[in-house]
């Protein structure tokens, strides 16, 4: 079974590599190359990125030769940018670095003299790219850009289409062969690198392919903030941050698929929230048809997301440790086919989301419940009166294939966990296969039963000890026994934090002809 999944996936990577030229950007006959740096021995014109993006017009290429550039375009962002139909490319992915520390440091130092936290410690972004469409990147690094103590900024490459706004302002968007990383953390000190390669309030159509990010304090990869997001995240990996994927509110066209993600707090986390990323929730429901699911989560290899010691910061540090894909407060989305293995809570975690933050702005709680009255025993757990409450409902999981989950061993713990109070539709499980046991292993029991969750459309009306058992687990396991959320809980329990500690930026494979596409220019006239 492996096999033919491995087979399946090998035949869609040849099958969307050579689709690839489709979605590259391309050139138009007015188009310029601007050259940043050096290459091959041949000197551009520019000297820095951001000197070549306010020189460039609409639709002009900009090759950047090897070397570590501590860029300062703007007070928030190393590159900003704000033309668009711009295409930024590296001529070597590793050896084209954007460098968020100091001028003068060495690359992407760890040195805490090293670090640049902003004007009055507010934080700076890597690459912006603010309202501007058709921008793409490639073939470059980007690290150790931090955000400030409340979260903001930190991103080392960002598409930002008015983050926070509640409004979309962004439309397509390219990225590929990048790499997003941080080597600095120091404890006590709240500035730590947020997200890899973030995406906000756009509309697409985007995609970001072959592209790693790794030791951000919130996710490897986030796309938020769009209610139809029409992207695709395809060929990407994500390692050592407390989410490999966040999506705050995001839904609709969306797909991840034929990606890998581990050494993680938790895999691949789409989320609704009352107020970040507005509007909520978040809802995979195809738009022009609702009763059929356009998020898809599917064919990825996910596997060893037991990391306590990531970076974590604010929210994101509860992250449930152990839990492989964690649809949180979510609905409408179609997780399948893919192989989930080695997740020491739970392989693939739906769950209501009871949201306590303030009141903020006229959407908040879209979708969701204001003033949810808990009914009992779940008082106990949630409280009396829940101030914004996303029920989860309408996911199909099905045809995934699991291999030792659960192993930390408490009660709930195993390949498939629905964490959701009795609403009037159901999460569907269904197909899915233990590939140690055939029987993939479930709370509450027998999840894939006809009678239980095995049957899609149907009233979701769980027994009521189990359910009660397994979020009592879910709240520990996000938690820890700090906030009280452990009481009564008998052991093996969830790992805990001991030391933060970081995966070194690794060495990933470049584009093989960066020329290709690019308009005739000094760096590519003899390729």
């Amino acid at each position: 079974m492996i096999l033919c999944g491995l087979l399946a996936a090998n035949e869609t990577l040849v099958a969307q590599n050579a689709s690839r030229a489709a979605s590259a950007p391309k050139s138009t006959s007015t188009a310029r190359v601007l050259q940043v740096g050096t290459y091959q021995g041949k000197a551009g014109a520019f000297s820095s990125i951001q000197a070549a993006v306010n020189a460039a017009r609409p639709g002009d290429w900009i090759l950047i030769g090897p070397g570590d550039y501590h860029e300062q375009g703007s007070s928030q962002a190393g590159v900003w940018v704000t033309t668009p139909g711009l295409h930024l490319r590296g001529m070597d992915r590793n050896g084209v670095v954007v460098d968020g520390t100091l001028p003068g440091s060495s690359r992407c130092s760890a040195d805490p003299a090293a670090q640049d936290f902003g004007p009055g410690l507010a934080g700076r972004n890597g690459i912006e790219i603010y309202k501007a469409d058709g921008v793409s990147v490639e073939n470059l690094t980007v690290c150790n850009f931090m955000g400030d103590a409340y979260a903001n900024n930190g991103n080392q490459i960002w598409w930002n289409g008015g983050d926070g706004t509640g409004h979309i302002g962004l439309g397509r968007y390219y990225g590929a062969f990048l790499t997003a990383s941080s080597t600095f953390y120091q404890s006590g000190t709240p500035n730590v690198a947020q997200y890899g390669i973030f995406i906000s309030n756009s509309k697409g159509p985007g995609s970001v392919l072959f592209s790693y990010a790794s030791n951000m304090g919130d996710s490897a990869f986030y796309i938020g903030g769009c209610p139809d997001c029409n992207a695709s995240l395809r060929f990407v990996h994500a390692q050592n941050s407390p989410q490999g994927y966040s999506g705050s509110n995001s839904g609709g066209h969306l797909v991840i698929e034929d990606s890998e993600w581990d050494q993680n707090q938790s895999g691949i986390v789409p989320s609704s929230l009352a107020s970040y990323d507005p509007p909520s929730p978040q809802d995979g429901a195809c738009p022009e048809e609702p009763g059929k699911s356009c998020t898809l989560i599917q064919r990825n290899f996910v596997h060893d997301n037991n990391n306590p010691n990531t970076p974590g910061s604010g929210l994101a540090a509860t992250a449930v440790v152990g839990s492989g894909i964690d649809l949180s407060g979510g609905r409408h989305n179609t997780v399948r086919n893919n192989l989930v293995i080695n997740n020491g809570s739970w392989g693939i975690l739906l769950n209501d989301y009871p949201d306590t933050s303030p009141v903020l702005g006229s959407t908040y709680c879209d979708g969701g419940i204001i003033g949810y009255k808990t009914p009992p025993p779940f008082d106990q757990l949630y409280g009396t009166v829940v101030p914004c409450f996303f029920h989860s409902y309408g996911n199909h999981v099905e045809r995934n294939w699991f291999d030792h989950n659960g192993f930390f061993g408490n009660d709930t713990n195993g390949d498939l966990a629905n964490a959701a109070i009795g609403y009037r539709t159901n999460n569907c499980f269904r197909g899915n296969v233990d590939l140690g046991k055939n029987k993939a292993t479930s709370s509450p029991s027998n999840l894939q039963d006809p009678d239980v969750a095995g049957i899609c459309g149907k009233p979701w009306k769980p027994d009521t000890n189990q359910e009660f058992s397994l979020i009592d687990q879910l709240g520990c396991a996000s938690l820890g026994p700090a906030s009280g959320a452990c009481a009564g809980l008998s052991g093996p329990l969830y790992p805990l934090p001991t030391q933060v500690q970081f995966l070194p930026i690794p060495r990933e494979p470049g584009m093989d002809d960066p020329c290709d596409g690019v308009p005739e220019n000094s760096w590519c006239d003899e390729r």
